[in-house]
């Protein structure tokens, strides 16, 4: 079976194999040791040349420590503006956490497929993400409040472990008032909240969709995008309708490694977006 992923055009773009210098403008601390990076190339002509599409990732390159690859997590809309949001769990990204506003970062990139966007025009979309899974799915969102009327219903079902782990506190109501239904859910909760407490595929109980309708786009722990496909087959959505992300063991961003292999799939290369009705027989087994 052979779905259409959407990827970049190439023409379009800087040589995703040399690294180009970029500028942090600002970084905006999202949780617990996570934020947001924004970056802005050097080169003018070079921020010119660049453009992404939602679900893609960069490669990020600090010189002593080594590259990470990071999904995009800003607006397409605005491709001179890259956004990063950055979890500092790694020698890589721990190192990107003590960087300051104006230091400087080596990209490569883009690189991967995107999120279906033009195949969910006059559909609904159910996106599904917990913790920093969120992040390659805020592109999503940016783009749909950009053509809120190419679109039916967009619902964003959003979890975290505690209420201090959730992000983009300060867009969520913005994206409420451009149409988007957000359900938020912690594992967790403190004295202060006062929303739904579970897991994100528990949200599907608050919802109603039209299956023949609607597409779902999830990103996540991969026990979280378990559940949330079960429950999105439960719902009679097709597994063609539904798209994951991916983001597990990306070295080099185009498949030489071989350390981002998933069955006959190499992740780099055929993701990190993927058609679930592709990758069924090997999602969630182990040492695949």
């Amino acid at each position: 079976m052979s779905i259409a992923i959407p990827t970049l055009d190439r023409r379009s773009m800087l040589d995703p194999m040399l690294p180009h210098a970029a500028v942090i403008q600002g970084i905006n601390p999202e949780a617990n040791g996570i934020s947001t990076f924004s970056l802005e190339f050097v080169d003018p002509a070079e921020a010119a040349a660049y453009r992404f599409s939602p679900g893609q990732f960069n490669m990020l390159y600090l010189p002593g420590f080594g590259e990470v690859a990071i999904s995009l997590s800003s607006d397409p809309g605005e491709p001179q503006v890259l956004g990063h949001t950055i979890r500092c769990a790694g020698s890589v990204t721990r190192a990107l956490g003590r960087l300051r506003v104006g230091d400087l970062v080596g990209v490569r990139g883009p690189y991967g497929s995107a999120w279906p966007l033009e195949r969910a025009q006059g559909k609904n979309l159910v996106l599904a993400a917990g913790g920093i899974g969120v992040a390659p799915l805020r592109p999503v969102i940016l783009s749909v409040l950009r053509q809120r009327d190419q679109y039916g219903r967009v619902l964003l079902l959003y979890g975290a472990r505690m209420p201090a782990d959730l992000l983009y506190h300060e867009e969520i109501g913005r994206w409420r008032q451009g149409g988007i239904e957000v359900h938020i859910t912690v594992d967790l909760a403190d004295e202060n909240w006062k929303g739904q407490v579970g897991v994100v595929p528990q949200l599907f109980y608050r919802i109603r969709v039209d299956p023949k309708q609607t597409l779902v786009m999830t990103c996540g722990p991969e026990i979280m995008m378990r559940f949330v496909i079960y429950e999105a087959l439960a719902r009679r959505i097709p597994k063609e309708s539904i798209f994951i992300s991916m983001e597990r063991n990306m070295k080099c961003a185009v498949g030489f490694c071989g350390h981002c292999q998933f069955g006959p799939t190499f992740i780099c290369k055929q993701g990190p977006v993927l058609n679930f009705a592709v990758i069924e027989p090997f999602f969630g087994k182990e040492d695949f």
